[in-house]
């Protein structure tokens, strides 16, 4: 299935964890397979590291490591950079037949 949201567009949370319900954030990532987002600043998650030897020789630091974790696409609606609000997201063509993104609540193009 198609994902209409893209790296670089802002979504809102909808659903999910209490702590991360209501914020905004920018699309790192995004995982069409699995339908999937990764959003920066949302879905942190620690990850305890040890030291390990990588191929080059170096060492990799340990300790307690912070990221983003991907969660699923339909948590999320996309702000409509026009309106600033949450939206549905429609798609029409151009006259050259090209695809275009439009805010289902003011009508313009998101591209």
């Amino acid at each position: 299935m198609k994902v209409k949201i893209r790296k670089g567009d802002t979504v809102e949370i909808i659903s999910g964890r209490r702590q991360d319900k209501g914020k905004r954030g920018e699309v790192i990532r995004v995982i069409p397979e699995t339908q999937r987002i990764v959003v920066q600043g949302v879905n942190i998650r620690k990850k305890h590291q040890r030291q390990v030897q990588t191929a080059q020789g170096r060492q990799m630091n340990p300790g307690i490591i912070e990221f983003e974790a991907p969660f699923d696409i339909s948590n999320v609606m996309l702000i409509c950079p026009n309106c600033k609000e949450p939206t549905r997201v429609g798609v029409e063509r151009d006259d050259e037949n090209v695809p275009h993104r439009v805010c289902k609540k003011c009508d313009a193009w998101m591209d």
